[in-house]
């Protein structure tokens, strides 16, 4: 396929921003951790890293006014966070004895299946990033090999009780669900990440409120499970974990979760305070590319038309802006019969 030069492969720009439509809107379901990180659009044109800019939070005063005299002016000052872009991509190929032949819409099921395929590439790699923010709980023992244990609202307690010591602000807004990058507002809470295997340890949590129980309160997302005081809960498959990666996986008196038989699989559930990570979403017309050449098109390499394919790029990265307010709490989840 050497030789393209043009923007879209061979369909015209009006048919490619339906392609990429139908891309995102297929994305949209699989995107969670994207809904509620700062966002920041990176323009074409204006390099390769983006940088979010924040203000550094005023001490307070301890000394009072004196009578008459004016106190020293303060100066207002800021710091950036920058973060390199990184490119990602992938395509399906299809000949055209398949798409002349196939009675299935193929050409279309590789279209949505890019805009899964994209949605999971930035959940995996903004996944990667807010895991490893440095403050840790664990659900029992010193270290992650101890880990054998459900998660407990004690322990929620106690990550709660740290953000709010280091003044992580309750989550109030996130991404809305379209292609723009516009927000919405949201009842304040704090907001957890975690692995759809961990659901019914969080179901018995004492004072669970499922989203069906919500009453005038409204979901985040229909990914949300529910809301133990001010925490909501979010969870998805793509989220992944440590398998194998805990204590013995039945020496609690209760069989956990594992991949092998032997070692409790870790499922880390990440805590999060207002603007403690930020990222560019897949959100936006400039955020995916979608790529369609179609077959019995002849084109340099392919004399005869005899290859199409769909494909996609997009320009993504994440960066922790204040580590201090996410935390991390590492878990087994009980194994069900």
């Amino acid at each position: 396929m050497a030789g393209q030069t043009t923007t879209y492969g061979d369909i015209s720009q009006r048919t490619a921003v339906y392609a990429m439509v139908d891309m995102l809107s297929h994305a949209e379901p699989v995107l969670v951790l994207s809904k509620f990180g700062k966002t920041h659009p990176l323009p074409k044109n204006k390099a390769d890293n983006a940088k979010f800019r924040r203000v550094i939070p005023a001490s307070r005063v301890n000394v009072p006014l004196v009578e008459g005299v004016t106190p020293t002016a303060q100066k207002l000052a800021y710091e950036d966070v920058a973060v390199q872009m990184r490119q990602w991509g992938a395509y399906f190929e299809i000949s055209d004895y398949v798409h002349d032949t196939s009675e299935d819409p193929v050409l279309r099921d590789m279209s949505q299946q890019c805009g899964e395929q994209a949605a999971r590439t930035t959940e995996a790699i903004c996944w990667g990033v807010i895991r490893a923010g440095t403050a840790v709980y664990r659900a029992n023992g010193a270290a992650q090999t101890d880990i054998n244990t459900p998660i407990t609202l004690a322990k929620q307690r106690a990550v709660v009780r740290y953000l709010k010591n280091q003044k992580a602000k309750k989550v109030t807004k996130m991404l809305s669900p379209s292609e723009e990058y516009a927000t919405r507002s949201v009842e304040p809470a704090y907001v957890a990440f975690c692995h759809t295997n961990v659901e019914s340890d969080i179901r018995n949590m004492a004072g669970f409120i499922p989203v069906a129980q919500y009453g005038s309160r409204q979901p985040l997302c229909p990914e949300e499970l529910g809301a133990v005081e001010d925490v909501r809960y979010i969870s998805s498959p793509d989220l992944d974990y440590f398998a194998d990666a805990g204590g013995n996986y039945a020496d609690s008196g209760t069989a956990m979760v594992t991949t092998t038989g032997t070692k409790a699989d870790v499922f880390p559930v990440v805590y999060i305070g207002m603007e403690s990570y930020g990222h560019v979403p897949l959100k936006g017309r400039g955020a995916i590319s979608p790529k369609v050449l179609n077959p019995d098109t002849p084109r340099g390499g392919d004399p005869l038309g005899q290859r199409g394919s769909v494909g996609w790029k997009a320009y993504y990265q994440a960066v922790i802006l204040n580590d201090t307010w996410m935390a991390r709490l590492e878990v087994a989840a009980t194994e069900l019969a």
